[in-house]
């Protein structure tokens, strides 16, 4: 996908994620945050309010598709990105965080991998 249709099916791939967590109870604060080094999805403060939840958000026919489409460079960019939001954060650096990859499939259903940067 490129162009104007891309840029739609991932609003709405990102709509159908948000959905996801607010079911979750997460409280969303940000959507295609941009900090110098990249763009993150969605950022979302997590159930017990403490801890925030970084999600890129990945769309395609299958899950298997999508889930390929996310590299180690791209998380690099997100990784770095989340950093310059925590600074805004009242503990900073220290903040309790992960980083999430929510897959969508063609037929709008959702897979959540938790934790996806573990031992990036």
């Amino acid at each position: 996908m490129t162009g104007s249709v891309g840029y739609h099916a991932g609003r709405v791939a990102e709509d159908i994620v948000e959905r996801d967590y607010l079911q979750r109870n997460c409280r969303p604060l940000a959507r295609r945050w941009r900090g110098h080094s990249g763009e993150i999805d969605l950022i979302l403060r997590d159930t017990d309010g403490a801890g925030l939840i970084f999600v890129e958000v990945k769309k395609s026919k299958s899950f298997g598709q999508a889930s390929r489409k996310l590299g180690p460079r791209q998380m690099e960019r997100i990784c770095s990105a989340a950093s310059e939001f925590l600074a805004n954060e009242p503990c900073g650096q220290l903040t309790d965080l992960r980083f999430d990859v929510a897959l969508v499939n063609g037929a709008g259903q959702v897979q959540v991998i938790e934790n996806a940067f573990t031992g990036m």
